[in-house]
Order: C-alpha cells, then sequence, then structure tokens
C-alpha cells in the first residue's frame, strides 16, 4: 500500500469515528426527550404551525397558573406523515382553540410530543 493510499484509508476511518456519534444523536427515539409513559393534555389557542422536518411543530398560547400564559412547543411527526395522517397545511390555523394530548418533556419544559389533535368548543 502506498503513503497516499494509508493516508486516505485513516483520514476516512478517522471521519467515520468522529461523525458517528452526530448520526446517533439525530435520530434519537421518543424516550430520550418525553415522558412516553404519561400523556397530559392541554388546551390552547393556536399561535403558529411550522411545517418544516423533520418534525411539524404545533405551538399554543396555554392559560397555565394565576392566569399566565404558558406558550407550548409540540413537536409532531415529520410534514410527510401528518399529511398521510389527513392533515393538510391550514387543517389547524392561528386563532384556533384545541386538546393537544401530549407526552411531556421529561425535563418540566413546556415541551411536548402531540399525540391526538382536537377542535375545542368555542
Amino acid at each position: 500500500m502506498s503513503s497516499i493510499t494509508s493516508l486516505r484509508a485513516a483520514l476516512i476511518a478517522s471521519s467515520c469515528l468522529f461523525f458517528a456519534p452526530l448520526v446517533v444523536l439525530a435520530h434519537h427515539g421518543l424516550q430520550a426527550q418525553f415522558d412516553t409513559k404519561r400523556v397530559i393534555t392541554v388546551t390552547g389557542t393556536v399561535t403558529k404551525i411550522d411545517w418544516s422536518n423533520p418534525h411539524a411543530r404545533l405551538y399554543l398560547a396555554v392559560v397555565g397558573e394565576n392566569n399566565a400564559i404558558d406558550n407550548w412547543e409540540l413537536y409532531m411527526g415529520s410534514p410527510n406523515a401528518q399529511m398521510l395522517n389527513g392533515w393538510k397545511i391550514d387543517t389547524y390555523r392561528r386563532g384556533d382553540r384545541v386538546n393537544v394530548n401530549i407526552f411531556p418533556a421529561k425535563d418540566g419544559s413546556k415541551v411536548g410530543f402531540a399525540t391526538k389533535v382536537g377542535r375545542t368548543a368555542r
């Protein structure tokens, strides 16, 4: 083997070792961030919907303790998965009132993974 071939092989191997952990971190399961053994329901007003990969996100303003507004960020499946499940880009719009069942974040932040979304009566 020539020294250039050996150097190339060493660079490829070290690159693989460097980037492998990044790939593992990018493809985490729900259990890494969310408490999948617990489902809570929040009711709020849609403030924004983000249809970008890898996860669509639903943002809600929820009236919390002492009538303070809690802003929730709720992850959902990919935009493709949402469309395959019957969602359209305008299924829910800013100002809609919704109930959402979520797996809450393990760290107690106002973040969750939406498992079911439905309109509420005004």
